[in-house]
């Protein structure tokens, strides 16, 4: 194709864009959309996802690529002339936490996320020279593994705490737009851009051919709507907590937030108290509410020396998958380790499980191999998928994971005893093959313990004798 892009040169432009961002802390910038041009849409349609769901429009990636610079040239002079019309988001619903409630998705229209993606471009190169580093979802070069080890490291360096888990009811839904425009008009104030994310906050939303316009909210699924968040609670929640809470506080404190999942931690009861009892109104001036049942305080201190059962104190909370608890390392130490919670862990497993098994315990096994600290056994247990053979046994059906069984299942109402995994295919055996069909792995364990046996006495396993087929002896004349 030509007129490729140069990263080099889309790189160096937001560069000098972020330089003048941090040269101008709490200056307004009004010349952003300037930068916009045909090379910055090429890098923004590199960087689209080709593979995604398909909007309202039902336009591929490789339909929008058969005439790509023309449509990126109408798609440009539409954006700068303010012609640009924002189409409707289809809505898709996807499982959330254990699989018992949905959650709502938008999805663009491919030239949608196109556009959407070089106007992040352009807000990122701003906004990443203000955000803390207590923000980690949707960043660049920031991950939520980053996000668990700064909260692991931080409780293990306070040795425990009052841990205060924040639930924000339907963020996305119902972050308010005129909120969300005096924030962005205190540091953008270019009118093109800031056009632009106006009709994509009113663009409607289309479901089962029926299209509303909501007063609130932006759609998960859209390219910026991840950047607008961070945005929002980078004013309502981080330089708040940051600027006004910790310097009142008598203790130590520290925020860990992943879009909005967030997490505060409190080495003193009386502050993480007077933290919670405030947030709820912090909130309120923004239009959010928190959800009074999944936002709750945590004792989530180190347990005493004589306290030699970890798992019976109620210290355990989730954040972002993952259950965190006290346990004691091979040393003997408390330490403070993480293992798939057990709502996304049953999901998961229900996704790999055959249409035989009606319901998972995801209780762990007593004998854990590998992985993340703590993890080991529910890493072991998804490691064959999607491609773990299985095997039923009546009733029952054994799958397997890595040579562990630790996960208890229940086929046509009645438990099996664990899941066993023989094989790396997506296919159901029969517990007898057929004497055309070769023997599954489960059935070549005995053959295998019974050569091991043999080396024991031989040296070696292989032929008869010790010797590997085809092997001599040294000293021998064929030597």
């Amino acid at each position: 194709m030509t007129g490729t892009p140069s990263p080099d040169t889309i790189s160096t432009r937001l560069h000098r864009i972020a330089m003048l961002a941090r040269e101008l802390p709490g200056v307004a910038l009004r010349t952003l959309a300037q930068h916009i041009d045909m090379e910055c849409l090429r890098e923004a349609y590199r960087r689209t996802r080709k593979d995604g769901a398909v909007g309202v429009d039902q336009q591929t990636a490789e339909q929008y690529a058969e005439d790509l610079e023309r449509n990126l040239q109408s798609l440009l002079d539409r954006a700068k002339s303010g012609m640009y019309s924002a189409p409707p988001v289809r809505r898709v619903h996807i499982p959330k936490g254990d699989g018992a409630e949905v959650r709502p998705i938008g999805i663009p229209t491919f030239e949608d996320k196109i556009l959407q993606r070089a106007v992040t471009m352009m807000l990122e190169a701003v906004y990443e020279q203000d955000f803390l580093d207590c923000s980690y979802g949707f960043r660049p070069g920031r991950s939520a593994h980053q996000a668990l080890e700064v909260l692991r490291e931080g409780l293990m360096t306070m040795g425990g705490g009052w841990v205060l888990e924040v639930d924000i009811r339907s963020f996305f839904d119902t972050l308010d737009h005129g909120q969300l425009r005096t924030i962005l008009r205190k540091r953008v104030q270019d009118g093109v851009l800031l056009r632009l994310i106006g009709k994509w906050l009113h663009a409607g939303v289309m479901e089962d051919g029926d299209v509303t316009y909501p007063d609130s909210g932006t759609p998960q699924g859209g390219v910026i709507s991840p950047l607008l968040a961070n945005v929002f609670l980078h004013e309502v929640l981080d330089t708040w907590f940051e600027n006004e809470v910790k310097p009142r506080l008598r203790g130590r404190a520290f925020l860990v937030r992943y879009a909005d999942d967030v997490t505060a931690v409190f080495s003193l009861e009386e502050d993480a108290r007077r933290v919670w009892a405030v947030l709820p109104k912090r909130f309120a001036r923004y239009g959010l509410t928190l959800h009074p049942e999944k936002t709750r305080l945590i004792a989530f201190r180190r347990p005493s020396g004589t306290d030699r059962d970890a798992a019976a104190r109620p210290t355990s909370f989730d954040l972002l998958g993952f259950t965190h608890f006290w346990t004691r390392s091979l040393r003997g130490s408390w330490v403070i380790k993480r293992k798939t919670a057990r709502a996304r862990l049953g999901r998961a497993l229900r996704a790999i499980l055959p249409s035989g098994v009606s319901s998972i315990d995801t209780r762990r096994s007593p004998g854990s191999t590998r992985c993340s600290p703590g993890n080991s056994a529910a890493t072991t247990a998804t490691m064959g998928s999607p491609g773990t053979r299985w095997r039923s046994r009546g009733s029952a059906t054994k799958c397997a994971v890595g040579g562990g069984s630790g996960w208890i299942a229940e086929a046509d109402g009645r438990p099996c005893r664990g899941l066993t995994f023989i094989g790396s295919r997506n296919a159901i055996r029969s517990p007898q093959p057929s004497p055309s069909t070769p023997a599954t792995v489960g059935q070549q364990i005995p053959d295998l313990r019974s050569r091991m046996r043999q080396s024991r006495t031989s040296g070696s396993v292989g032929a008869p004798g010790g010797r590997l087929p085809g092997a001599t002896r040294p000293g021998s004349p064929s030597a």
